[in-house]
């Protein structure tokens, strides 16, 4: 199932099943978040719920699209309480590409960069047995719910940034239940934009690098993720020209972490189990336009698809003008 977040006609929010071209209105549901409550309350599945409030309402996708509609597939009424966050460092990338890491971690670790030590973790400990924590991997906060676009909805890059770049990847979507525990509600294709030059300049910038906007949806998958996800990451010019474009996998199989390891890592932190939260959380990818030499411009377009996702995320670049703040001593 995958469900849709958007704004009707009259100005309303509203979600729904995607069927086909169809978007099919759920009743008495004006959000993923409340259908999420609803469903942990009542202790169902989110697909039982939803697919027992679909109604005789229904749009098109086109014309939701078309027309600046789209909502991320999930958030909250308070930004402030939507966490943005992420893993590197967990994809094994193409075979041609797992055979050189493989090489380079194979020897002293002693002489290998702090990345490469913290892929090498990954690989030797980042899939344990079921029910067992693992090596943790690398994390990073990318901000609150202010940071996230929807599809059609721009990417804006601060005027200090050195560079907007793609990071095609898969978010987990999560609420926090009134129990304080954390509850799945599924996955979202996911641009997980970051500024390469700056991280690149020193490792310890990357923090820095990782505090962008970022473009989630715009469906969620419901259930769980499929060991092997296929997808194409792409860029146009200002005149909607293809520039660049590659394939890019996930999914377990591709990765030297599970999904649960990662999930474990992150919500084992009370901060991030406190009842009524949203946290999008990405899990890294193995593919950027930068690694081609790339650089993108302001009103050129990121693309990223997947099948398993249903339409594409489409965001344009553009540049942000800073206002910095002065601090006032009281």
């Amino acid at each position: 199932m995958l469900l849709i977040q958007f704004i009707n006609d009259a100005g309303q929010r509203c979600v729904g099943a995607l069927e086909q071209t169809s978007i099919r209105v759920l009743d008495g549901y004006q959000s993923t978040y409340a259908l999420a409550q609803a469903a942990i309350r009542q202790k169902i599945s989110l697909e039982k719920l939803a697919t027992a409030a679909i109604g005789s309402v229904s749009d098109t996708y086109e014309a939701v699209a078309k027309g600046g509609r789209l909502l991320a597939p999930l958030d909250h009424a308070d930004a402030a309480h939507c966490y943005v966050t992420g893993t590197g460092l967990t994809h094994l990338g193409s075979a041609d590409t797992r055979d050189a890491m493989h090489k380079k971690i194979g020897g002293d670790v002693d002489t290998l960069s702090d990345s490469m030590k913290m892929f090498r973790l990954g690989v030797e400990g980042g899939k344990p047995a079921a029910g067992q924590p693992g090596v943790q991997p690398e994390w990073f906060y990318k901000g609150d719910g202010s940071v996230v676009s929807a599809s059609e909805q721009p990417l804006r890059m601060p005027d200090f940034a050195l560079d907007g770049g793609e990071e095609p990847e898969i978010a987990g979507l999560y609420v926090i239940g009134d129990d304080g525990q954390p509850y799945r509600l599924g996955f979202a294709i996911g641009n997980e934009f970051s500024d390469h030059i700056t991280e690149r300049q020193n490792y310890l910038y990357l923090a820095h690098s990782k505090l962008r906007m970022c473009g989630v949806g715009p469906a969620l998958l419901v259930g769980e993720l499929p060991a092997h996800v296929v997808g194409t990451s792409r860029i146009y010019d200002a005149e909607g020209r293809l520039r660049w474009e590659k394939a890019f996998v996930s999914g377990e199989q591709n990765m030297s972490h599970t999904i649960a390891n990662l999930e474990y890592h992150h919500f084992k932190y009370p901060l991030f189990n406190r009842p009524g939260d949203v946290h999008i959380h990405f899990f890294g990818t193995a593919t950027l336009s930068f690694a081609d030499g790339i650089s993108v411009k302001a009103g050129e377009t990121f693309e990223v698809a997947s099948p398993s996702f249903g339409p594409a995320l489409r965001n344009k670049l553009e540049i942000a003008n800073t206002s910095f703040a002065k601090v006032t001593s009281l």
